[in-house]
């Protein structure tokens, strides 16, 4: 009995112990394995912008891994779903650290990312958002990002819409409830001021009113705006462009990142958002050799699909992820997670990568440097402008 008792005791303790090593992932995959997590909506809403990083950031991950790794390592990479929803982000980063994750990339929208950052920041663990566009996704010094911020997208947009003299006088519909379109409106009515650019009309909606928008519209057309600015997501910017039809407003449409994923969002309406530019680092149809074989194995990939803004942000993530670790020279993967994060912050502020959205660059505040391209919507496919 006393054998058995003792025997029953050790079996619990080696439980216990592997329970305590779940950021050793090497062992429990029985290789030199780094752990990579990464949230963003798969359902729901947004969907779009979480299946597209999802694929770009699987799509990087075996790229590395076929051509030998980093430093010995291989790399995993874990996926949860959020539904665009901050609780459920936060669930998921506490299911990830369940399953081993070592370090974040992630979360896909703004208001989610700056839940889970306060997580990561309690752990210091490193995370590097895709495409948390609001400043508070990187407050703390652990957390850095691929895209732009809101304020740089409004900053940026009112000097090309200025500098390219696409209009003088300018209207704006967004979200007054979203961080990331008030946040972008804000900017970009002080950018567009210290431009010459003229604000005819600043038309606000909120999440509960965000299907029917024709006196936003009305007010557009009587205002004689010759463009229309729409910091918002593609889902509203859908109705708004299938509702200007009807009333044959007649003006130019500039968006952000957002806007990416209103041609499927209008279905067999698509042609409406001919004409409808975007800010954005990435076009599939650049020419340059990076985007060229990135786009080729996208759609390889993934059943011919052209990859988005947020695909080519979350390709862009992983390598970065991958230089990072190569700079710090980290080559064993059972390096502790607040190890991990302080070699990796350390080597973000040293490294330069030549991704598809553009040669990046970072301050210790987080923030990319890397210049903004243009693209317009014809035929239901993005182009360069």
């Amino acid at each position: 009995m006393k054998k058995l008792i003792a025997m029953s005791l050790a079996a619990i303790m080696a439980v216990a112990g592997l329970a305590g090593c779940g950021n050793q992932a090497a062992e429990t995959d029985g290789e030199n394995t780094l752990v990579i997590g990464g949230i963003g909506p798969v359902t729901g809403a947004a969907a779009t912008y979480g299946q597209a990083v999802k694929n770009g950031a699987e799509l990087a991950v075996k790229e590395i891994n076929a051509a030998g790794g980093v430093n010995g390592m291989t790399l995993k990479f874990l996926f949860e779903d959020d539904e665009h929803d901050a609780e459920k982000s936060v669930n998921a980063y506490n299911t990830l650290k369940d399953k081993g994750i070592q370090l974040l990339m992630g979360t896909v929208t703004s208001t989610p990312c700056v839940a889970v950052a306060e997580k990561t920041f309690e752990d210091n663990m490193f995370q590097l958002t895709p495409s948390g566009s609001s400043v508070d996704c990187i407050t703390h010094d652990n957390a850095f990002r691929i895209c732009f911020s809101d304020p740089n997208q409004g900053i940026a947009s009112a000097q090309y819409i200025a500098d390219n003299n696409l209009a003088t006088k300018v209207a704006v519909i967004y979200n007054s409830s979203d961080v990331y379109s008030s946040g972008i409106y804000e900017k970009f009515a002080t950018e567009a001021a210290n431009k010459g650019l003229e604000i005819v009309a600043a038309e606000a909606f909120t999440k509960d009113s965000a299907t029917d928008f024709t006196v936003q519209i009305q007010k557009v057309k009587e205002s004689g705006a010759e463009l229309l600015f729409l910091p918002i997501y593609y889902q509203e910017a859908a109705l708004i462009l299938t509702q200007a039809d009807k009333v044959d407003l007649d003006v130019e449409f500039f968006g952000c990142d957002g806007l990416d994923g209103v041609i499927a969002q209008l279905g067999d309406q698509a042609a409406l958002a001919d004409g409808v530019m975007l800010l954005t680092p990435f076009a599939a149809d650049a020419k340059d050799e990076k985007t060229v074989a990135f786009t080729t194995a996208y759609k390889a990939a993934y059943n011919d699909e052209i990859p988005t803004q947020f695909a080519a942000d979350a390709y862009d993530a992983i390598y970065v992820i991958k230089a990072a670790l190569e700079k710090a020279e980290v080559s064993d993967a059972n390096i502790a997670v607040s190890d991990l994060c302080e070699k990796l912050k350390a080597a973000m502020v040293e490294i330069e990568v030549p991704g598809v959205t553009g040669t990046m660059t970072w301050t210790a505040d987080g923030e990319p440097t890397k210049d903004p391209k243009a693209m317009y919507i014809e035929n239901g496919a993005y182009k360069a402008r």
